[in-house]
């Protein structure tokens, strides 16, 4: 009897148990689901013979060497900084690990061994990324296998809310770690336009957005994600003048989030000046970029407030995430929203062609998100197709391949996730 163990029951959870807890179900499987938080576990466990979620320490090498050894297959959905341990113990034990985080050179490390011992760390198996190099992936092998060549790429990915829940002035309400939120963006960009390396600094990315329609929806802004030009080689797309991958938010989010980074606000090094007593306080570094047309946004995020500072606040990155977290919260019926549009220009048989891919998933509630959907299922699936043998590779790998892609692509469209295409 196989046994799945999945570490983290946070906000990308709820999606991922649910479909494991079913699948598991019907193959006579059990899944273990690991926490430290009582609470997270309670509330993302339905009450299932095959489900097992078990109060962890995941820092703790001996509570984590007993959930892992009894497993078959491990998936991590710890913050990053921990997937390491988790890793080094899978290696150890010869488990098979999924994640839906970047890899790292930690993680990369391993890969000489993984070789080895033939076997498998599948990472980068999520929505951004995953769901995007996957989707991307079969797009550009087609073209390729046309006779086409590409010369622009360009992928957009964000996590929103749904229109019909957008009640205030941000257009944006917390549906994943709010950690993640404050620091998007912080390490800055590089990507490719029109044959030249364009690099943006943190303090510059939300002044020098993009624009892209998305069918139905209408106008949102773009900013660049990290080092683009690192999956230029990955995606096969050298011949690219332009390429680069992005994060969506609506324009006014973005109009607003450049003044609290100019304003230091968003800062997690720089300590707070301890003349600093209240939330105002803290906050006039913002004022002098303040004024009648964005003052009420400000207001809706309580900066304005002369409220005490939280007791040991620490940073300025984590006094913003306890403001974002209180009033970016997704009410009970909120609905959140994933889109992710993929926009090529190739040359084909002489004539230049564009291709739009778009994918618009919409959450159920504030727990049933699109987020935690899109994260999930592509873990999820993949995790059943390696286990039923219809996924044999070893090694350090994201899902570029057709062995992951095509079959994960085909179940995420029974899953209701599925891209409408435009060519023109």
């Amino acid at each position: 009897m196989n046994n799945i163990v999945v570490f983290g029951a946070g906000k990308s959870a709820t999606c991922l148990i649910a479909y494991l807890t079913r699948i598991c179900t019907e193959k006579k499987w059990t899944l273990t689901v690991g926490d430290a938080d009582a609470n997270a576990l309670k509330k993302k466990s339905v009450q299932s013979p095959v489900l097992y979620p078990i109060r962890v320490n995941v820092e703790n090498s001996e509570e984590r060497d007993v959930i892992i050894e009894r497993a078959d297959l491990v998936i991590s959905l710890l913050p990053p900084a921990l997937h390491i341990l988790v890793a080094r113990d899978c290696l150890l034990k010869n488990k098979i690990l999924l994640t839906a985080s970047y890899v790292d050179d930690q993680i990369r490390e391993l890969a000489p061994v993984l070789e080895e011992k033939k076997l498998l760390f599948l990472c980068e198996m999520g929505l951004d990324p995953g769901i995007d190099h996957m989707s991307a992936m079969q797009i550009i092998n087609r073209i390729h296998n046309q006779g086409g060549k590409i010369q622009v790429f360009r992928s957009h990915t964000g996590g929103l809310v749904a229109p019909e829940s957008d009640d205030n002035p941000w257009h944006y309400k917390i549906s994943w770690n709010p950690a993640n939120v404050v620091k998007a963006g912080s390490s800055g960009a590089v990507f490719r336009e029109n044959g030249a390396i364009k690099k943006i600094t943190y303090q510059n990315l939300f002044e020098q957005t993009g624009l892209v329609n998305i069918d139905a929806l209408g106008n949102y802004a773009w900013y660049p994600n990290r080092d683009s030009l690192a999956y230029i080689p990955v995606y096969g797309l050298e011949s690219a003048h332009s390429f680069v991958r992005t994060t969506l938010r609506h324009p006014d989010y973005c109009r607003g989030w450049k003044n609290l980074v100019k304003a230091g606000l968003t800062n997690d090094e720089k300590p707070v000046d301890p003349n600093s007593k209240t939330v105002a306080d803290w906050s006039s570094s913002l004022l002098p970029f303040v004024d009648a047309t964005n003052r009420h946004m400000y207001e809706q995020l309580g900066l304005f407030e002369k409220v005490p500072l939280p007791v040991n606040a620490g940073s300025s990155a984590k006094i913003l995430q306890g403001l974002l977290e209180r009033n970016w919260k997704m009410k009970e019926s909120d609905r959140d929203m994933i889109l992710m549009l993929h926009e090529l220009e190739y040359e084909l048989n002489h004539q230049t062609v564009f291709l739009r891919s778009q994918l618009i998933v919409k959450g159920e509630n504030a727990q049933n998100t699109a987020m935690a959907k899109t994260v999930g299922l592509p873990l999820g699936i993949a995790a059943k197709l390696i286990l039923e043998n219809k996924i044999n590779l070893y090694g350090l790998h994201i899902p570029i391949v057709r062995e992951i892609y095509e079959p994960v692509l085909l179940e995420l469209e029974k899953e209701g996730i599925c891209f409408q295409e435009k060519i023109s």
